[in-house]
């Protein structure tokens, strides 16, 4: 069910406001990540549709926020997040199995696993840091942490947490991390680099 109000308190800085429901009631907090055209930012007083839901404190929060005229997109986040999480399952199990078939060594799957985590906290502290107004983790490290195998945490982190998920520039360039380790990742299997890996193994 969507309902209809005007946004009041809009701080653009920070990226949130209120909606002050038609009719009066208690206001709505909404985030500048709910709307569904976020090449348009509010400046206050705007009327927008909204659905209702809650956050993990039970507070009501406005999601698919829409201006006034504008359609709402016909695919929800949750479902676009549904098909990105699968993606990076099974890339992982792919992983598992290529590195208990013996087809991998088994360090790359540890780098994949160590990467994916630590790319996921990076994403949580970052999201934590942008609410608490306090230092950020430059979106440079976002990405670096997904081309050395961590992409399936950070896409895990974009769409759990909900966090650089709507901003396109970042997810231009996620994707080309994604992209560009998924091609070093195929090239693993090559006899080529079998032969470079395992003299680096021995090396070791």
């Amino acid at each position: 069910m969507r309902y209809q109000g005007k946004i009041t308190n809009w701080k653009d800085d920070q990226g949130f406001g209120f909606i002050t429901p038609n009719g009066g009631g208690k206001q709505v907090f909404v985030h500048i990540k709910s709307f569904a055209n976020l090449q348009r930012r509010p400046v206050g007083n705007e009327i927008v549709t909204y659905e209702l839901k809650t956050d993990t404190n039970g507070r009501a929060q406005a999601g698919s926020v829409a201006f006034v005229g504008e359609r709402v997109p016909s695919a929800t986040l949750s479902e676009r997040s549904n098909v990105s999480l699968i993606f990076a399952a099974a890339f992982l199990l792919f992983v598992v199995g290529s590195a208990f078939a013996g087809k991998l060594p088994f360090v790359v799957l540890g780098l994949y696993l160590v990467a994916s985590a630590v790319a996921f906290v990076a994403y949580a502290l970052d999201k934590s840091a942008a609410r608490n107004n306090q230092w950020r983790t430059p979106e440079s490290t976002l990405h670096l942490f997904a081309l050395v195998g961590g992409w399936p945490g950070a896409l895990a982190a974009q769409k759990l947490l909900r966090h650089k998920s709507k901003k396109q520039s970042f997810q231009i360039v996620f994707w080309t991390t994604v992209v560009l380790n998924c091609g070093a990742f195929g090239w693993l299997f090559s006899p080529t680099a079998a032969g470079v890996l395992h003299s680096i193994l021995d090396a070791a």
